[in-house]
């Protein structure tokens, strides 16, 4: 396959001291949904930056639909699309008038800029509003007419940057349908930054878990999860003190990269149906009673968690971490 975004060794200093990228390089294949995925900080939002050519790199090369954003930044930008943290529109304009704006940008008139603009809207969900200030749309509906306008000229590369930051379940989940759309119809090349786990195992093909402005680990999500064996154990405690609670998992044969979360205690182990009486006789040990204990498959979070050193539900955040 051909790779439609390339980046290698992309590096970047804010002032003298916030190193937001230290490294990171990426190949995203045509045709597939690659998710960034990590903490807020991590990097992503900053890598995007430089391949959408809003913002320089201090070194390293990037290509973008074969197209160098340095030497030729004006050609990536009629290339891509970009569905930024803040919304593009105009609050005061209709949702109509927004994307033939966005078109005229593209150099599209008459009756192929009219065109588009229906198509758009109809396919976002937003033929009902199109005549409506886009002030008075919802939070899902001023979602998707971003990811209208980053789509109204047809680009070959989509990126999205936590495009489901705010919303609620059921937004998230029209913006998760139209992704696949995008991804199963038209075949385009889509960069996803998300810090919800769930949505880079759902939608990408292939995840880079970033951590301090470099890639930590890469690889497909099923591929990423099936390097850890065994079972995640997690417990839910009657009442707080998770992080005192974390001691008592300590020395547990067979239980091990335990962590604490409001609330809760998280581990790994071989076997968790058998661990599960050891864990609850070592927290009662303790004076702490456990509302529910469930043992599941391994997840994104353990993968970060393995790599990283530290659970991504709180990375960022004063986290507890027992050896």
């Amino acid at each position: 396959m051909t790779a439609s975004i390339q980046a290698v060794d992309l590096r970047k200093t804010y002032g003298d001291e916030v190193k937001a990228l230290d490294g990171m390089s990426i190949t995203v294949e045509a045709g597939t949904v690659f998710g960034l995925l990590g903490p807020n900080g991590a990097g992503k939002s900053t890598t995007v930056r430089i391949l959408s050519t809003l913002s320089r790199p201090d070194s390293g090369t990037a290509e973008v639909a074969g197209i160098d954003v340095l030497a030729d930044p004006r050609a990536v930008r009629r290339a891509i699309g970009v569905v930024g943290q803040r919304h593009g529109f105009d609050p005061e304009a209709t949702g109509r008038e927004n994307l033939t704006l966005q078109g005229e940008f593209y150099e599209l008139t008459g009756h192929e800029l009219a065109r588009r603009v229906g198509e758009s809207l109809d396919r976002l969900g937003l033929a009902g509003a199109g005549d409506r200030a886009a002030k008075t749309y919802s939070g899902g509906m001023q979602r998707r007419l971003d990811v209208a306008m980053g789509l109204i000229h047809r680009p070959r590369v989509l990126f999205l940057d936590e495009p489901t930051t705010g919303l609620d379940p059921e937004a998230r989940a029209d913006m998760w349908q139209e992704i696949r759309r995008l991804r199963d119809e038209q075949r385009m090349t889509i960069l996803l930054t998300t810090h919800y786990l769930e949505e880079a195992d759902s939608l990408a093909s292939q995840v880079a878990i970033v951590d301090h402005g470099r890639v930590v680990v890469e690889g497909q999500p099923d591929q990423l999860k099936s390097e850890l064996e065994g079972d995640t154990i997690e417990v839910e405690l009657e009442r707080g003190g998770a992080g005192s609670a974390l001691a008592a998992l300590e020395g547990i044969p067979g239980v091990d990269a335990a962590t604490s979360s409001a609330g809760g205690l998280r581990a790994r182990t071989r076997d968790g149906a058998r661990a599960i009486p050891a864990v609850l006789n070592a927290l009662e040990a303790r004076g702490f009673a456990a509302r529910s204990v469930t043992v599941a498959q391994p997840s994104l979070d353990e993968v970060y968690l393995r790599h990283v050193g530290r659970a991504f539900h709180g990375a960022g955040e004063a986290e507890g971490v027992a050896a």
